[in-house]
């Protein structure tokens, strides 16, 4: 998707999400930030920074926004600025990006990833997630952070997503994430487990087993 399309789908998108958020929001209280970038234009950036080469925010900022697109936002503002200005546009983008959810195709796959908020030896000094944050374990061994729960179709097309601390099991969150799901659901034989095939039994879902050419066991559920 190029810039300019991203930029009018979630500039559509605002236009229409924004009044209706401000009716729910509480008068007294709310501090309005202002800004030379326009909610859509944040939201792009923070959008086109995972269809880009770069691995770090800063970098991509810097480096592309700050150089690259500065004609396409000429209004920019500083590194530290923007990272301000992130947190005010994350219910929206939350909301965006449950609005392009895809659907069934009849073949899906569940996973999870580590979210790392640091690295392990800093673990006892960081205190932005305090207290929120836990220890939790993936294939690729222990890290202190939350965990991002996937549902995607056969085409790699987000169906569905949960964010956890660390340290929740990956099957408690199959229930809520498959919820009315159609089709094959395919995962690892970390979902394989027998309270959770009991427990889908009552959605409609019947659970089959597999093994593979290196004899791991894998699991799906096929949804009526």
């Amino acid at each position: 998707m190029e810039l300019i399309q991203l930029f009018c789908e979630i500039d559509d998108f605002c236009q229409i999400f924004y009044p209706q958020w401000e009716k729910h929001l509480l008068i007294e209280g709310i501090k309005q930030t202002s800004s030379s970038l326009s909610p859509s234009e944040i939201m792009t950036i923070i959008v086109f920074f995972h269809k880009s080469h770069y691995r770090h925010f800063k970098s991509y900022y810097k480096c592309h926004v700050n150089r690259v697109l500065r004609n396409e936002f000429s209004k920019i503002v500083s590194y530290n600025r923007f990272v301000e200005l992130m947190k005010t546009v994350l219910v929206p983008l939350c909301a965006f990006l449950n609005s392009r959810r895809a659907t069934s195709r009849g073949i899906a796959f569940i996973d999870s990833t580590s979210i790392k908020v640091c690295d392990n030896r800093r673990i006892k000094r960081h205190k932005v997630f305090e207290g929120i944050a836990k220890r939790g374990k993936s294939s690729m061994g222990w890290f202190y952070g939350f965990k991002l729960h996937i549902i995607v179709n056969d085409c790699g097309e987000l169906m569905a997503f949960f964010v956890t601390q660390g340290n929740v099991d990956d099957r408690k969150v199959v229930p809520k994430l498959a919820k009315g799901l159609i089709g094959k659901l395919f995962g690892d034989k970390g979902y394989i487990a027998k309270w959770l095939t009991n427990l889908l039994e009552t959605q409609g879902a019947l659970a089959y087993y597999q093994c593979t050419k290196k004899y791991e066991k894998k699991i799906y559920f096929q949804f009526r």
